[in-house]
């Protein structure tokens, strides 16, 4: 998307320390320029009538109409990218994801404790947002292709789903990619291994509506999990999740806390991970997401063997993260989240015949 000029921001939030805080902590970014502060729904919608802002940031909890309520409304009248704002506390932070399935393009937590560095890393993760929120396509809140259109059985097909691995990487506008693709999944899908960028306290509930959505046992991954078809292991936010094969199993290991290309999880440490476990068929699969997080990593699977894939640019939020991948030949194959599931029966299929020929 073309712009000219700074990003116009608007901050709804019923907090007006919040709302000094997030003004300075964007404003000191060149290309954004705070048009205004509300302290709830009814005030922002006179000062979007007045400024047009192209991103808003929206608190959950407010008073007279909450955050959700006025998303919804907004995604009728004038739908413009939406981050929210939300606390970690388990009704907020599913608040939030209910927020985005209704049309926000990404959350960040206000901190908890810390102090100025801790305002100082949302700074830094609030602009990046912004700037990804600014350039992201529209989206209309769907839900995956029905259960009819799941490719079949990977055991019907001959394919052996434990011989198998998928892992998946995701940023901006990942959460709704995720779940549509694990939405058309069949039951005996192949174990996954999953980082969506996202804030620590999220994760838990993220992989609980994953799981009501997909034929998968869908989980926040645990230290020592074991990867089996049939199971999806979501990292926890905050910490850099990859993948341990010894006598022929694969399960999670947790690292460290620090940042790879200023995230936690990375989806490199991910991929890069995947790289090392030997006697199975990788297939690693970028979705959308600001930046290049997983590209090199995407590109050291394809050259260890690994079946890739992106997702297209048209059904990106933000066409970023797979298309660095793509430029720099890691991207075998694009597709849509809804088609992956099929793409990667019909690729399996066709190696193995390969092989036997």
């Amino acid at each position: 998307m073309r712009r000219s000029g700074p990003i116009k921001v608007l901050i709804v939030d019923d907090s007006a320390l919040v709302r000094s805080i997030l003004t300075r902590v964007l404003s000191a970014a060149q290309d954004i320029c705070v048009v205004g502060g509300a302290n709830d729904p009814f005030e922002a919608r006179d000062l979007i009538i007045q400024h047009r802002p192209d991103v808003i940031i929206l608190d959950i909890e407010m008073p007279r109409m909450n955050g959700l309520t006025f998303l919804r409304k907004l995604m009728v009248h004038y739908p413009v990218p939406v981050i929210m704002c939300s606390s970690v506390a388990p009704a907020s932070s599913q608040a939030a994801l209910d927020a985005i399935a209704a049309g926000a393009i990404d959350v960040v937590s206000k901190p908890t404790g810390g102090g100025s560095l801790a305002w100082r890393a949302l700074a830094e993760d609030l602009v990046e947002k912004v700037r990804a929120a600014a350039v992201s396509m529209p989206t209309v809140p769907r839900g995956g292709l029905s259960s009819s259109a799941r490719p079949t059985s990977f055991r019907e097909a001959g394919i052996d789903p434990d011989r198998c691995l998928v892992v998946i990487g995701a940023s901006t506008g990942g959460t709704e990619a995720i779940k549509t693709m694990l939405s058309n999944v069949p039951a005996d899908f192949p174990p996954t291994a999953i980082v969506q960028h996202m804030p620590e306290g999220f994760t838990q509930s993220f992989a609980g509506r994953l799981n009501r959505f997909s034929p998968l046992t869908v989980t926040e991954a645990a230290q020592g999990d074991l990867l089996v078809a049939g199971r999806a292991f979501l990292a926890r936010g905050g910490i850099q999740m990859m993948l341990r094969a010894s006598a022929g199993q694969i399960r999670i290991q947790y690292g460290t806390q620090e940042p790879v290309n200023r995230h936690c999880p990375s989806v490199d440490v991910l991929f890069d991970s995947a790289t090392r476990v030997v006697g199975r068929q990788i297939i690693g699969i970028l979705l959308t997401g600001m930046g290049d997080d997983g590209a090199r990593g995407l590109l050291a699977l394809r050259k260890a063997g690994a079946l890739t894939i992106g997702q297209d640019r048209n059904s990106c939020v933000v066409y970023g993260m797979p298309k660095v991948a793509f430029e720099i030949g890691a991207v075998q194959h694009q597709a849509p989240p809804a088609e992956i599931p099929k793409l990667i029966l019909k690729c399996l299929a066709s190696r193995a015949k390969a092989a036997a020929e």
